[in-house]
């Protein structure tokens, strides 16, 4: 983190030199901020790191060598780490996340107003995480759906017998009707019969969709 006395040091990670300029110009004609360094590719940024001690870095997503996810988990397993913020065209929620996992403390979309990356540089540099709203909005999004669909599994499974459950279970790790009636100590055609029924109560079609709404209910 920068001290009282100096800029922040920024890092600016990307394959795309025009984008490179462009952030770097932008961001050294602010005050108390200086671009330190550029690196064009992920391979490239732990090298940078030592070179130029950031305080922030930049960090493209897609890049041709090592995407910026996996860059971001080197740089972040490291000793007294820089602040990463994620900067990229793709806002997938795959893309969120994984870069939230790997360490990073901003996403940020490279259409974001440059004030916006601005103060993102400054907050992420004094501890405190940053999203765009329009991410903001999608993980909100995101975490909704799944505990919807959570609750919903829940209450599915509910219905059935504690036997029909543990049938179930069997089905989404993959079990065979054979190696159900074992594991459970049932005849084969009583494992068929449970398995109808289960598919009867909650309007399944086939045991991949029982599987699916076993992961829903976190049973897997």
């Amino acid at each position: 983190m920068a001290g009282v006395n100096r800029p922040l040091r920024v890092l600016v990670v990307d394959d795309d030199a025009l984008v490179r300029a462009g952030l770097s110009m932008m961001l050294d004609g602010i005050h108390g901020i200086a671009v330190v360094g550029e690196a064009a590719d992920g391979d490239e940024v732990l090298a940078a790191a030592d070179a130029h001690a950031p305080d922030v870095v930049l960090m493209d997503l897609r890049m041709p060598r090592v995407d910026g996810i996996t860059a971001t988990r080197r740089l972040r397993s490291r000793r007294n780490p820089p602040e990463v913020i994620m900067l990229t065209t793709f806002d997938t929620d795959e893309n969120i996340v994984y870069a939230l996992r790997a360490g990073a403390s901003g996403f940020l979309l490279k259409d974001t107003p440059p004030a916006q990356i601005v103060e993102a540089v400054r907050k992420v540099a004094a501890g405190d995480p940053i999203l765009s709203p329009r991410i903001t909005r999608r993980l909100m999004d995101r975490t909704a759906t799944q505990a919807g669909a959570y609750q919903r599994a829940r209450a599915a499974l509910a219905t059935l017998s504690p036997r029909e459950n543990e049938v179930v279970l069997a089905v989404a790790h993959g079990r065979a009707n054979a190696e159900i009636a074992a594991e459970l100590f049932m005849s084969v055609a009583t494992v068929k019969a449970h398995v109808s029924n289960v598919l009867g109560k909650l309007g399944l079609d086939n045991r991949t969709q029982i599987a699916l709404l076993a992961h829903d209910a976190g049973l897997t």
